[in-house]
């Protein structure tokens, strides 16, 4: 599908990677893109490694499975970087967001190889600064979103925030400090 971005997340049950995955899907479909949002895992526990996926497209997407060579990576938990090869097939012209204190060259060598561009966040950081607490998938979607450009700044933020409106109608503290953390990683991400 020439129009379409494939994005893999890595990340733990709990941390947020699969509903980063479908906000992203929302957020896109709201500007009119055809998508697909979906997470992949086994029995469920607290801490185990989960995969989550989006297509976004231009075109309709006629494809129905997971995703095995992405365009890019979200990794939300770097610890899985020992574990899990989380650039296996990715497109070299694409990129690898890996949620760390280390700085990109630090992180190449648990890349296997990987010879694309790697961009590091420190989620953690931004969210207890944003929110006062570790949710490290609203950084993130904010910096997938903007190393894969696959919306623009305006419309992931005008949708993001209506999302978070409409989901935290009754906790307005939250949505602020959603926000906040979308901005500071839309930024911060290197």
């Amino acid at each position: 599908m020439k129009n379409t971005v494939e994005i893999r997340w890595h990340g733990r049950g709990g941390q947020g990677a699969k509903t980063a995955a479908l906000m992203l899907a929302d957020a896109a479909f709201m500007t009119g893109k055809h998508v697909q949002g979906f997470p992949e895992y086994g029995p469920e526990r607290m801490g185990a490694p989960i995969t989550a996926y989006n297509r976004i497209s231009d075109d309709p997407i006629r494809v129905h499975s997971n995703i095995y060579d992405p365009d890019y990576v979200a990794v939300v938990d770097e610890t899985l970087l020992e574990s899990v090869d989380v650039t296996k097939g990715l497109n070299a012209e694409g990129a690898v967001v890996v949620n760390t204190t280390k700085s990109a060259e630090e992180i190449k060598p648990f890349l296997k190889d990987y010879t694309g561009r790697v961009y590091t966040i420190d989620a953690r950081r931004i969210s207890e600064a944003a929110l006062g607490k570790y949710f490290p998938n609203s950084p993130m979607l904010a910096a997938i979103v903007a190393i894969s450009g696959v919306m623009s700044k305006e419309d992931f933020f005008r949708e993001m925030e209506a999302s978070y409106r409409h989901k935290f109608t009754k906790k307005p503290e939250v949505v602020e400090g959603n926000l906040k953390a979308l901005h500071m990683a839309y930024e911060e991400v290197k």
